[in-house]
């Protein structure tokens, strides 16, 4: 079922690119993006690859970790908007923001983006700064009492109160007069700001620009999906996701909660991939992601399957050939970009069975093993309502085989997947 209305940008496809959270933490920098960026349209373009995002803190200038530096001091204009630091993004300097490194980010063929945090800036409020094209200030359309638990930077805006629609629309237009594409917004969907959302969907809907609205962080909650469908594009179903076998397990049940929800403009996100070199100044220091080779195979065959965005975390240029081999492989791309009515077919002990469908016949079927030893998986493709043999591709082997039932030996923390022709 889909439950699209209408009112947020047009986003046919779950978005696919690279997000700096996973390996640079609050502290990236205008060479780390421009180097990711380099990469990516060199090596991934062609597979569908396309959102370079700027995650959070790039307006504080002391930005060194995924620490937040409580009190620091952040770049701001006169109307209480953030700007980038120009120590770590230089090409800002003289209030260009961050049109340089967007229009660079475009030359490449690719998109731009940038997380925010719901609300204004405290050091706006402090200061009574003005708010563009009104007469109230940051200070009169603060909700003080509505503060991010885990960064002390923002408090909310009373959406009530006159200025507050004037602040969105000011921040959301001057980020679309740099040629922002995506917009990863936190704070705000955990605990549940509806009068903020709407608020930020009108203000892009003004710009004219077809900006991809992120809502950060999980758990949304299942009741608003039909909210959440109007008024954004993507949305967290959990917390932060790191490269731990209990998370990548845990996130069975999330896609098992929310795939009917799945569809044209409405994209609930299993969070990032924490794959490839990550930790390098953020959580759980400098690491080639914890996740064995069979685990990062089943994590990128349940995003597929589910249909969530595709976020890669790791520095991609420090990707080794396996790392790539997982970003390039067309067969799951097709999945993800693709299929319709992904589903979880049923569950045997450790035994996890997804199906989705295609176009021209084509069908798809995924065998997960959760457990830690091997198991046999057998699946009747009468019992997906498949009718007679199929041929079938596995898709990261490339072993092919036909029939009516298709049997695996599925390894711990594996995955074999399928894609079932005529």
């Amino acid at each position: 079922m889909n439950y699209r209305i209408s009112g947020a940008a047009e986003c046919k496809t779950p978005p696919m690119g690279w997000n700096s959270w996973d390996c640079y933490g609050a502290s990236v920098t205008e060479e780390e993006v421009r180097r990711n960026a380099e990469y990516m349209a060199k090596h991934l373009k062609q597979y569908g690859w396309e959102y370079i995002v700027v995650d959070i803190q790039w307006f504080e200038p002391t930005a060194d970790s995924a620490d937040y530096h409580k009190n620091a001091e952040l770049v701001t204009d006169e109307y209480s908007r953030l700007m980038p630091a120009v120590n770590r993004f230089p090409s800002a300097e003289g209030g260009r923001g961050f049109k340089p490194l967007a229009d660079y980010v475009h030359s490449l063929g690719l998109k731009f983006g940038i997380h925010i945090l719901r609300g204004i800036p405290k050091q706006a409020v402090r200061q009574n700064a003005k708010i563009l094209n009104s007469t109230a200030t940051a200070a009169s359309i603060a909700d003080i009492g509505s503060v991010c638990e885990w960064n002390g930077d923002m408090c909310g805006v009373d959406m009530t109160r006159d200025g507050a629609q004037e602040y969105y629309d000011s921040i959301i237009s001057m980020y679309a007069g740099w040629g922002v594409d995506f917009l990863k917004v936190d704070d705000i969907a955990r605990p549940y700001h509806r009068a903020e959302i709407e608020a930020i969907s009108s203000a892009i809907a003004k710009t004219g620009r077809n900006i991809i609205l992120s809502l950060s962080p999980g758990d949304a909650p299942l009741s608003e999906v039909e909210h959440l469908s109007e008024y954004a594009n993507m949305w967290r179903m959990t917390d932060d996701f790191w490269d731990g076998w209990e998370q990548l397990k845990k996130m069975f049940d999330y896609c098992r909660g929310w795939f009917p929800y799945t569809g044209e403009g409405s994209w609930p996100d299993c969070d990032m991939l924490p794959l490839g070199r990550i930790g390098i100044r953020s959580h759980g220091g400098d690491r080639m992601t914890r996740f064995t080779e069979d685990e990062q195979k089943l994590m990128m065959t349940l995003w597929c399957m589910f249909r969530s965005p595709l976020m890669f975390g790791g520095d991609m240029t420090y990707n080794d050939e396996f790392t790539l081999s997982l970003m390039r492989n067309g067969g799951l791309i097709e999945i993800n970009q693709n299929s319709y009515a992904g589903r979880e077919v049923y569950r045997r002990g450790n035994e996890i069975v997804w199906a989705a469908n295609g176009g021209d016949g084509v069908y798809y079927l995924a065998q997960f093993n959760t457990g830690e030893t091997e198991l046999v998986s057998k699946t009747d493709l009468a019992f997906l309502g498949i009718e007679g043999e199929r041929r079938a591709e596995e898709l990261w082997t490339g072993e092919r085989l036909k029939g009516s039932v298709i049997e695996s030996n599925v390894a711990p923390h594996g995955v074999c997947v399928y894609r079932l022709s005529v």
